[in-house]
Order: structure tokens, then sequence, then C-alpha cells
């Protein structure tokens, strides 16, 4: 089944073929320039992400749409989006025993590093509600549909709406180019309505995202917690947000240059966590491997070994690939060369590494699978469908709530690849 995605870049309208196995992509670099790391990863990420989050492909064709609200108190306390406009979320009742049950989704969709690449972002909705969707479909860890969603279904599910750039973290304003950086306080403020509309009567809630949001997770984990009383069954889960700072092909650091800014232009270093930032400079607190290990609250960490917006932006970008030799692995795993794959063993080697540390808590998670992908919980296909991903015989959908619910400890770690043949590898054309 094809169906047609419209996307724009500045005044090009660019349209995809996107298949379930398979996009109809294009190289940004074409249009920005071949020098244009910042805005290729601020756009290739709101591509990647209307992918692989909740694509026309992977949107059941009776999948529950749910209406937008806006926060209408938040611009008095300073919780704007970029362009100064009203920050926003979606929220689905809960019923029955999930009345009084609560999850909080994260919106993902990259950053933005630079004045350029924020000043275009707040004309799109990633900086601005002027043009947020009114309505969005709830499918995955979202639906309201047991066979869809077998532990979290009734529950009040909420999408926050990412507006800010910073994986909700930033705390600055650059006035003379109309900027608002104020990625915390959209959180603080979204938290302070979501409390007066229930969520401080929850029993038991999770705070889950993915991509930018799956990192936002991972920020605000511990503060999340700190919302509810004692009694209340807290957890985190943070989905494809494992953002690794690791060296590109051509032995640079793409991702931690263009962290850097995100986290100066942005003010976030207020906002680290000061476990990390009495001991690492801020742009390395803001990559969740030198987080993770500080976290309190019991935390699961799902990924992909080799993730699909990683190896195209961060780990052979065009900046780093000027001849194009990867460009054929990038769009298509089985295109990879021995050396290639070979590269990518050792990515996963490191992604594995890094999580040693966080696996060895009981309360922690891992659902580490050996997929060419990114965001898999919010996809119906890849979060419980039947033939969904899986290690162990199990899926995602079943692994978390295996262990949020305490069913059963999930360190599920998959073989290196090829051996996982449940995979959803995205292909793109």
């Amino acid at each position: 089944m094809r169906r047609v995605l419209g996307f724009w870049v500045f005044v090009i309208s660019v349209v995809l073929g996107l298949s379930r196995w398979g996009v109809e992509s294009f190289e940004l670099d074409e249009i920005f320039g071949k020098n244009s790391s910042d805005s290729s990863l601020l756009e290739s990420m709101s591509f990647l992400e209307s992918v692989y989050g909740v694509s026309a492909a992977a949107v059941p064709p009776n999948a529950l749409m749910v209406g937008l609200t806006l926060v209408q108190g938040a611009a008095a306390k300073g919780a704007v989006c970029l362009d100064g406009t009203l920050p926003g979320y979606h929220l689905h009742r809960g019923f029955g025993t999930g009345a009084n049950s609560w999850l909080i989704q994260l919106e993902g969709g990259g950053w933005c590093n630079n004045l350029r690449s924020c000043i275009y972002r707040k004309t799109t909705h990633r900086g601005s509600s002027k043009y947020f969707e009114k309505l969005i479909p709830f499918t995955g860890i979202l639906s309201n549909k047991p066979e869809e969603n077998p532990d979290f279904f009734n529950w009040n599910r909420v999408k926050i709406r990412y507006c800010d750039g910073a994986s909700f973290a930033g705390d600055s304003e650059n006035k003379a180019a109309g900027l608002q950086f104020r990625g915390q306080k959209i959180w603080v403020a979204a938290m302070e309505e979501l409390m007066s509309k229930g969520m401080r009567n929850a029993d038991q809630a999770l705070l889950s995202g993915c991509s930018a949001g799956g990192l936002a997770s991972i920020l605000h984990c511990d503060e999340f917690r700190g919302l509810f009383p004692i009694s209340t069954k807290v957890k985190c889960l943070t989905d494809a947000g494992l953002f690794m700072d690791a060296a590109d092909v051509s032995g640079g650091h793409t991702l931690r240059s263009f962290f850097a800014g995100v986290v100066s232009l942005q003010g976030v270093q207020k906002n680290l966590p000061s476990t990390c930032t009495d001991n690492l400079d801020p742009t390395s607190c803001f990559f969740p491997q030198n987080l993770i290990a500080n976290i309190k609250t019991p935390m699961f960490i799902l990924n992909a070994a080799y993730d699909s917006w990683q190896l195209q932006e961060s780990l052979a970008p065009r900046t780093a690939d000027p001849q194009g030799n990867w460009r054929d692995c990038k769009m298509n795993n089985e295109r990879c060369s021995a050396s290639q794959i070979q590269f990518l063993q050792g990515f996963r080697t490191r992604m594995l590494n890094a999580v040693k540390g966080f696996a060895t808590s009981r309360q922690n998670g891992l659902f580490i699978n050996s997929c060419f992908a990114h965001c898999q919980s919010e996809r119906q296909d890849t979060w419980f469908a039947d033939d969904s991903p899986i290690i162990n015989d199990k899926p995602v959908a079943i692994a978390v709530g295996d262990w949020y619910f305490d069913r059963a400890s999930v360190k599920a770690i998959d073989c290196a690849y090829p051996c996982d043949r449940t995979c959803h590898n995205l292909v793109f054309k």
C-alpha cells in the first residue's frame, strides 16, 4: 500500500512515495548545499521522524484521531514555542482500570543548533503551534485498542507537542531573531496543566518519548518522578533516544559538533543534571551515555543497534562522506559492504558498552534489537502486530509491559546483524 506524504523545505514541495518497507528519499544537502550540515540534520530528523513515528504507512485505517489542546496559561509563564506561540498536547482519557494511570509521550523532531536553522524551524510545526496538526493518530503505545496496545490501551495517554528544538531543555532567547528557547518552561507548564487535569491523582505513570523526545524522557525522568508521591508507580521509557557520541566515517564527531550548538544557543546547560556537569562539559551531558547511570527512576531503553537516523546523519552524513561511498549502505542495509558492516558492528559494540552499567540495575530494562530502524513504540507494526520485531519471542510491547508491571526482568539484547529476521528495516529508494 502506498500513500503520499507532502513535505516542504523552504519553498520547495517534495512529494514522497511511502510504502511500508521502502521510502522514496532524497539528499537534503542537495537543497541546502553540501556544507549545510546544520539544516540537513534538522530537516532530515523531521523527515525521518515523520516516517518512523506515525507515517501514513504505519497508521491503521481505523486509528484513533485525537484533538489538539493548547496550554492557555503558558505564555504568562514564559512557556512558548520558538516563535512565541502557545505549546500544546493531545490527550485521550483513560477508562476502566486505567482511569488513574497516565502515559506521557514526548514528541520528537530533531533540534536546531544555530540562528539560521532555528529561524527556519519556527516556520514549521517543529517551532510554532500555528502549524500543529489539529488531529493526530494515536497508534502503537498510544493506541486505545487492547489488540494493538495490550498494557496501556485504557490509560490516560498524552502526546506533548515539540516546538522548542532542544529536547524540552533550553531556557534563553534571541530577541533580535525573534526566537524563544523555552523548552524547559514548556515541560513545566505542560506538567502543571496535566496535573490539574487529573494526573496528580495517578496511581501509576510512564514518561515516554521517541528520538529527540526519547532524549527528553531521559533528561526529565527524575523530574517526572518528583511530581508524584512515593506511593505512585513511576517509570520512564526512551525510544530511539540513545544518541551516541561516536566518531563518523571520516573520524570526526558530527553529532557532537551539532549538539554543542544546540546546548550553547538554547541555554541548555543550566537544565542539565549536576551529577554530569560537575564532571563533564555541557555538550557531553546532552549525550544519554553520560546520563543514564545517574538516573534514579526505573528506565527502559528501546533502541535499534544500527539506528537509521544515527547512520544517516551522525555516522555517515554527506559532510563526512563527500564521495558518497556510504550512500547505498545508508539507503539499504543489504547494500552495505563487508567493511561498512564491520564499522557498524563497532558502533553497536560501543552502544552495548554504554549501557553495561545501566543494565546491571534490577529496576532498569533493555530492548536493543539488531535492526536498521528508528522509533519503534509509536509505529503499530513495530510495537505490537502479528509480525512485529521480537527478541526471545517477545515483541516490544510485551517486553515493555513485562518490565513496567514487574512481571519479568527484561534485558533483551539481540545477536549481531544479520541474525534477526524479524526486523522491520527501513529501505530508502
